[in-house]
């Protein structure tokens, strides 16, 4: 009997397990999995590497996009430098609209206005319009006021409704406004310019633009005055001239 019991006692030694030996191995093996883990996450992505085909086609990419920048800002800054950037100096030439004026004397039939208008104020055209579909021949001038405003004076002594509403154009009557004696038609144009115009001594006389209303009250004044003294001396030439006939 003691020996069958030594021999079980012998056998469960020699299979049962020792105590704290499967614990170390889990943990030997636990170790050794985050050990590989963080390995794996710390491990920089592999170098791409290009085959001389792609190196080259890389190359000519990146060279293309260089040569076409370049050309790009090669056309572009001529254009921008050759077209600065216009404000009301811009456009200021300062013309002599009486001399012009003068000359278009003949080709009108009569002396077209060339206003006295205060300092600061000047033109930068003045042209006598002919040749027209609808027969109709004008004269016109740009004035820059003193406080950088613009004026387009237009006078007609041919004038018919389309005309006048071609002038216009989509501009809508607003009121009328009393410049130097004369009731003027006003209307908004929508762009925002002011549009007057009225008819003096046989003339028509429109006035179109982006200035004040006090602006355009000078510029009234002072075409009004230039239109009525054209006049009178037009009609004291052709007394004279008929006076020298007979």
């Amino acid at each position: 009997m003691s020996t069958q019991g030594g021999e079980r006692d012998i056998t469960g030694a020699g299979n049962g397990p020792v105590e704290g030996q499967d614990g170390a191995g889990d943990r030997a093996r636990r170790a050794a999995d985050e050990a590989r883990l963080e390995a794996e996450l710390n491990d920089d992505a592999p170098p791409i590497t290009l085959t001389p085909n792609q190196a080259k086609r890389a190359s000519s990419s990146a060279r293309g996009m260089l040569i076409a920048t370049g050309a790009t800002i090669a056309v572009v800054l001529p254009v921008y430098f050759l077209n600065p950037t216009y404000t009301a100096e811009t456009y200021k030439r300062d013309i002599d609209v009486s001399t012009i004026a003068r000359q278009a004397a003949g080709d009108a039939g009569y002396l077209p206005a060339s206003p006295d208008l205060p300092e600061g104020w000047s033109s930068n055209y003045a042209r006598w319009v002919t040749g027209r579909s609808d027969g109709v021949d004008f004269w016109e001038v740009g004035f820059l006021t003193s406080d950088t405003g613009f004026i387009q004076l237009t006078q007609t002594d041919d004038a018919n409704p389309t005309w006048t509403a071609q002038r216009i154009g989509d501009a809508q009557v607003s009121g009328t406004r009393t410049i130097g004696g004369l009731d003027w038609e006003l209307l908004d144009a929508p762009n925002g310019d002011s549009v007057l115009t009225s008819e003096i001594d046989g003339s028509t006389v429109i006035l179109n633009g982006e200035a004040s209303l006090t602006e355009f009250d000078t510029m009234g004044e002072a075409v009004i005055d230039d239109v009525r003294r054209n006049a009178v001396e037009e009609a004291e030439r052709l007394s004279s001239s008929d006076s020298d006939g007979s």
